[in-house]
């Protein structure tokens, strides 16, 4: 028992850090107040998809930590938390539809693009909020704000979303072993 969890809490300090340096990989432009489209929900997903809900929130909490310690863009202290550790640790609730429990790789991709899909509307609800609250003043003239955070949101968020799906459908189809524990 002792030794799992040990096993567990290594996971997870693999895959957050794994997934902070994933953050750097970078595809596409560049959007002015934050956000890009990289790999940084990959090995989180990996990580709850693996071991579960309480797994993959720590390590996402632990990304977002780290990301703003390490140079988040802050207005507030709200916007801070909505936009860093729990957009990132609601990344975690994929492992809600954990795939050790099941060997058909049909299913395993099922549950993991339900799970992918929900954890990433998830951090955009969060990311959204934060935007409607604290970055409404850049919306465009005569743009109501909400539209203006959900486009710039999902501008990059969706992109995110497809391509760590697409990684995640690949690595169940080619190594559906990985997402087994012993």
């Amino acid at each position: 028992m002792e030794r799992e969890r040990l096993l567990i809490m290594v996971e997870t300090a693999v895959m957050a850090a794994v997934a902070y340096v994933f953050s750097f990989i970078k595809f596409g432009a560049l959007w002015a107040y934050g956000g890009s489209i990289s790999l940084v929900m990959v090995p989180i997903f990996v990580l709850a998809l693996r071991r579960g809900l309480t797994a993959g929130l720590i390590a996402g909490l632990i990304v977002g930590i780290i990301k703003v310690v390490q140079g988040g863009y802050v207005v507030h202290p709200v916007q801070l938390v909505l936009d860093y550790p729990l957009a990132y640790a609601l990344l975690g609730t994929a492992g809600l539809f954990a795939l050790h429990k099941t060997r058909a790789s049909g299913k395993m991709m099922g549950l993991a693009a339900i799970g992918i899909v929900l954890a990433s509307g998830l951090r955009f609800l969060s990311h959204f909020i934060s935007g409607v609250v604290w970055f409404g003043a850049y919306a465009p003239e005569g743009m109501p704000v909400a539209t203006y955070s959900a486009l710039y949101n999902l501008s990059y968020l969706l992109p995110e979303m497809i391509i760590s799906l697409v990684i995640m459908i690949l690595l169940i189809k080619m190594r559906p072993q990985l997402f087994k524990v012993r």
